[in-house]
């Protein structure tokens, strides 16, 4: 049994720790917020370009379709771009994003498809290369700052220039998808060839100019950088949000702990009280 000595070390551990927790939870309740409106507010900008891509798709078809919409009639190469944090201590968020990412690797590997990964953020990168190590072409981290097109700009330049080169022939991004604070859902989406909707009822005409084949040559280039940061901001919110719940649990189960501790060693010391009465008063019988 551990001396009172001992569980007052162990004590004053499981309180350092508690402090610790407790202030990442503030941290990351302060942070989230911020992050929320950043990734709500980006959310109508890539849903209204979706929106002017599937109209501008409805009249494009045949040869005269951009490569990014109309693909390269092949689905053998593929390219799984990853996106998760840097950091962890944010319970099951970074796991459920590799979780849902292995699952697709090795779905698309049993149908005997060649795939290539790109990391966004450290933890998806150290998970995926115990098993992956050798299909992670490239890693980018996300940085401490909030995501912006500084940084969804070169991964969106480099898938490009990999798809232009022929190097693939479907890309996938897979991230987490911000609903509330205690729902963050692992999705996936391709991002190559562009998915087209179709859109239900009458859809809205609308006179382009210049034509169709030309917009979408400009827009379909940088659509693939606006849906990489909406994903990213995503991410961040769902990553603090995550984060702040993981640190209030583990701050409840510190003070359980210390709980349970104290009584232990109360009761410890209480019982050394009683067995030093016990040899004084039997000292003094015997006398």
């Amino acid at each position: 049994m551990a001396s009172v000595k001992e569980m007052r070390t162990r004590i004053a551990a499981v309180k350092s720790t508690q402090k610790i927790t407790k202030a990442l939870q503030m941290v990351a309740a302060a942070k989230l917020r911020r992050a929320q409106q950043q990734a709500e507010s980006a959310r109508p900008y890539a849903q209204g370009m979706a929106k002017v891509i599937n109209n501008l798709a409805a009249g494009v078809s045949g040869p005269s379709a951009p490569l990014l919409l109309a693909g390269t009639g092949k689905d053998q190469r593929q390219l799984v771009v990853v996106a998760t944090s840097d950091r962890g201590l944010a319970g099951g968020f970074n796991s459920g994003i590799v979780r849902l990412a292995r699952e697709r690797i090795k779905a698309l590997l049993d149908s005997g498809k060649d795939v290539k990964i790109i990391c966004v953020g450290r933890k998806g990168r150290d998970q995926l290369r115990r098993l992956y190590g050798n299909r992670i072409i490239e890693t980018f981290e996300v940085g401490p700052k909030a995501p912006s097109m500084v940084l969804a700009k070169p991964i969106a330049q480099k898938i490009l220039d990999l798809y232009v080169a022929g190097e693939f022939d479907v890309v996938t991004l897979i991230s987490s998808r911000f609903k509330s604070v205690v729902t963050q859902t692992p999705t996936v989406r391709q991002l190559i060839p562009a998915q087209v909707e179709a859109t239900g009822g009458t859809a809205p005409f609308y006179d382009y100019e210049p034509d169709e084949e030309s917009i979408l040559t400009a827009l379909l280039p940088q659509n693939i950088g606006v849906q990489l940061l909406a994903a990213l901001l995503d991410n961040q919110a769902g990553f603090f949000a995550a984060q702040m719940t993981a640190m209030d649990n583990a701050t409840r189960n510190a003070g359980d702990l210390i709980n349970a501790l104290t009584i232990k060693m109360n009761r410890t010391r209480q019982a050394q009280i009683t067995k030093e009465l016990i040899e004084i008063i039997s000292g003094a019988a015997a006398v």
